[in-house]
């Protein structure tokens, strides 16, 4: 049995984070067997414990650390259908470690931000409107292998679709207009975040 090096004691800086270009990132990633294993529950651990210090001024400085919402495991090179979310917003802290994720419904209306969206594994920064579904639901599996299901609007809907995209080999590039990128899609009711 091959043990990750993902263990709670190992800190993600971004030499671990895979960059495009790399296969990996747009390949469809397989599901992970249930329950999850000792490793893959570690993994997710040291994975969110990673977007916890990289939104912390005083650790992203002493790592080198981009300030990140989402990470999937494919980021950090696992073929494992996993991904982590930390989003601190007027609500409190929300804190995701999911299996296996799936939409399973989503809104009509759509919404986008309108300063784009970043991502970890891009280095440059990429001018564009990136449409998104405004409201989906998320049937998953948490990390004690429980399966849940999640409502999401807003931004946590956007940061779920973008982690989402990743674990089914798409960048959130693949999405703006290649022609117009500052061009929304007709005929959908789209709205600003």
């Amino acid at each position: 049995m091959i043990m990750t090096k993902f263990n709670p004691n190992y800190i993600i800086t971004m030499k671990d984070i895979v960059r495009e270009g790399d296969p990996i990132l747009r390949k469809v990633i397989d599901e992970v067997s249930l329950p999850p294993s000792k490793d893959d529950k570690e993994t997710l651990q040291c994975m969110l414990q990673f977007l916890k210090n990289s939104q912390d001024p005083q650790l992203a400085a002493k790592y080198k650390l981009r300030s990140g919402v989402g990470l999937s495991a494919n980021q950090i090179g696992l073929n494992k259908r996993m991904f982590v979310a930390y989003i601190v917003d007027e609500k409190g802290e929300h804190e995701y470690m999911l299996i296996n994720p799936k939409i399973v419904s989503h809104s009509v209306s759509m919404i986008y931000l309108p300063q784009g969206e970043g991502c970890l594994s891009v280095d440059r920064q990429e001018i564009g409107y990136v449409p998104r579904y405004e409201r989906i639901r998320v049937k998953a599996w948490n990390e004690d292998g429980n399966e849940v299901m999640i409502k999401l609007s807003g931004y946590q809907a956007i940061v779920f679709q973008h982690e989402i995209d990743h674990l089914n080999g798409i960048m959130f590039y693949d999405h703006i207009n290649s022609e117009n990128p500052l061009q929304l899609p007709e005929n959908v009711d789209i709205k600003s975040l």
